[in-house]
């Protein structure tokens, strides 16, 4: 196994919880149901947003230039994109 550098164990995790509430935050915007009832709808945008700022403030440093740039803009399906990549050629490389 050729360990990467971008991506060891002690990071897995965060990111991984990461790229998880990403996905989700895509869930909510597609959840058709949940629009129909717009302080519902926005009260679950505010949380999951809630939950990956505070993800993104957990995440080892240094922070990839990319995911960090991502994640400041906002641009949370670059992110998600980013974050499966690098979860995907991490357990790849096993």
């Amino acid at each position: 196994m050729i360990p990467n550098p971008t991506f060891d164990n002690s990071m897995q995790t965060p990111l991984a919880d990461l790229a998880q509430a990403l996905r989700e935050r895509l869930e909510v915007i597609r959840d058709e149901q949940s629009r129909r009832d717009e302080a519902k709808h926005i009260a679950r945008l505010k949380a999951v947003s809630e939950q990956i700022d505070d993800l993104q403030t957990r995440l080892p440093k240094p922070v990839d230039p990319r995911l960090a740039h991502y994640l400041q803009r906002k641009s949370y399906d670059k992110a998600l994109e980013f974050l499966e990549g690098m979860i995907t050629s991490s357990t790849t490389r096993r």
